[in-house]
């Protein structure tokens, strides 16, 4: 069978539940949905063409797409903003992506309860600014706040930068409709309600379909946890003139007991000297500096001030230099530019490049973050000493809250696009794999926040999870009976005899 005679059918059943409008075959259409921030070889992007791409507006519409694509066996990829890192909005196998971003509505802000609920094609920059005229926020605070969705969040289980306050996406989203795979639409939640934080009827069933990538099914309106809008911030920036300094500092600043106290970021070495060479950094430092250290609070100005006077105290005590509040302040309003930093960096060579960036993420406990550090750093170092196509762009360390457990440990590297070939790719998957395996030998997760689809990584889960993984499986084959979810995504295709089953192209179609 052709391209087109599988796909003809689909498209004209597509067009019984959904406008011209909403079903896109352009080229054009079908690119702009296939990529993602993480670098992948130039050459071949078209291995990860949808067919096509949906623009649904109701959860009664994805569930007549989800219905449509299990009656031709073809594969259906969420997309949620398409700004993961580890390929969960990428076709593996061609078939239909669904872009959500038509469904940003705002369908009820609840002031009494503190809770919203919105379209998951809403991100947090857009609902910020309507909740702002009530003074609340929703502080789910990722790096890519201003352009990440809800409905990704939910799908990666997000890291939000000042979860130690206020929790994560899977402290703050409350309950959201989700269409499975089979087409059927179920509330997922705690308990009945949709407003409700905590239940004992029942097996905890919110969090499995949170961190799923898109296997399990679509999430596609949800009900979000509200706070008031703080009244002051505090984020002092700290120097060192070494890294183990500043790692004591963090230790002790997240461990200090004060309220407003939302998360502190360790920058090592390494970053330190890429924001000082690059050209769009932020933080300009002298050669003596080696390491910084940053932190946040956010309360009412009374408790800020408190707070912060304590933290100070603690720092100096560490032998911290504070760099002032211009910088302090400026600093942590542009950490969301830093998404966007990439597209410039140095090869050992010297020479300069346009290099895309890239970060490897894992959850490793405060005492062995030292330990991964020196480890992570030298298997980039054995990809630069064989290529100019990788450069070390240095680690962040983020904590999760006031004590040592889970701090996200991310190393970025910058890896120059327009040359990845086919060998490079091949040294890069095996340097994944080789960073997520020295994450578990220190007792960490191969991911915190971004998940652990892409190839390297995705090999080590079933020996993280062990018989957590056979469980994944079983879940796979009961919920997606035709593997039309996702296919190929967390080895989950080891749960079908005939994993190939399903009817896409498996090359995004023609060009």
């Amino acid at each position: 069978m052709t391209a087109t005679e599988v796909l003809d059918p689909v498209i004209e059943a597509l067009h019984g539940v959904l406008r011209p409008d909403q079903v896109l075959t352009g080229r054009t259409d079908r690119y702009n949905r296939a990529r993602v921030p993480a670098p992948f070889p130039v050459h071949r992007w078209a291995e990860r063409l949808p067919d096509l791409a949906v623009l649904p507006e109701t959860t009664e519409e994805v569930a007549a797409v989800v219905k449509v694509a299990n009656r031709f066996r073809i594969p259906v990829v969420p997309r949620d903003g398409g700004t993961g890192l580890t390929d969960g909005a990428v076709p593996l196998r061609g078939g239909i992506v669904v872009d959500v971003k038509r469904m940003n509505a705002v369908h009820e802000i609840d002031l009494e309860n503190r809770t919203c609920t919105v379209g998951v094609g809403i991100n947090m920059l857009k609902l910020n600014e309507q909740l702002a005229q009530y003074g609340l926020i929703y502080p789910d605070d990722p790096a890519s706040y201003p352009c990440s969705l809800v409905g990704g969040r939910i799908g990666t289980s997000g890291w939000s930068l000042i979860g130690a306050r206020y929790g994560h996406t899977r402290d703050l989203v409350l309950s959201f409709d989700h269409v499975l795979p089979t087409g059927e639409v179920m509330h997922v939640g705690d308990g009945a309600g949709g407003k409700l934080t905590k239940s004992s009827s029942g097996y905890q069933l919110k969090h499995l379909f949170m961190g799923h990538q898109g296997t399990l099914g679509i999430a596609t309106r949800a009900t979000l946890k509200l706070y008031p809008k703080p009244e002051a911030e505090f984020s002092p920036f700290f120097a060192f003139a070494d890294y183990d300094s500043a790692y004591a500092c963090v230790g002790a600043l997240a461990r200090a007991g004060v309220a407003t106290f939302s998360g502190a970021v360790l920058f090592d070495e390494w970053k330190v000297a890429y924001l000082r060479r690059d050209d769009e950094a932020y933080i300009p430092q002298p050669a003596d500096v080696r390491a910084l250290a940053c932190t946040v609070l956010y309360g009412y100005d009374d408790e800020v001030r408190a707070g912060g006077r304590r933290l100070l105290r603690i720092a100096r005590e560490h032998g911290a230099r504070y760099l002032g509040d211009e910088i302090s302040a400026g600093d942590w309003a542009a950490r969301h530019d830093r998404y966007a930093t990439p597209l410039h960096g140095r090869t050992r060579s010297g020479q300069v490049v346009p290099m895309s960036w890239h970060c490897e993420d894992a959850a490793v406990n405060y005492t062995d973050l030292p330990a991964v550090a020196r480890e992570w750093h030298a298997i980039i170092g054995e990809l630069r000493a064989k290529t100019d196509v990788f450069d070390d762009w240095g680690m962040f360390c983020y904590t999760s809250g006031s004590t040592g457990a889970d701090y996200l440990t991310e190393i970025d590297v910058g890896i120059w696009e327009q040359q990845l070939g086919d060998r490079a790719w091949a040294m890069w998957v095996e340097a994944k794999r080789a960073i997520a395996a020295a994450a578990l030998r220190h007792g960490g997760s191969i991911s915190a926040c971004h998940g652990s689809c892409r190839e390297g990584e995705v090999d080590l889960v079933p020996e993280e999870l062990g018989r957590g993984f056979d469980l994944m499986l079983d879940l796979k084959r009961t919920l997606d009976p035709n593997n039309i979810m996702n296919p190929g995504k967390y080895l989950l295709d080891r749960a079908y005899p005939d994993p190939g089953a399903t009817a896409g192209t498996g090359d995004g179609g023609t060009p």
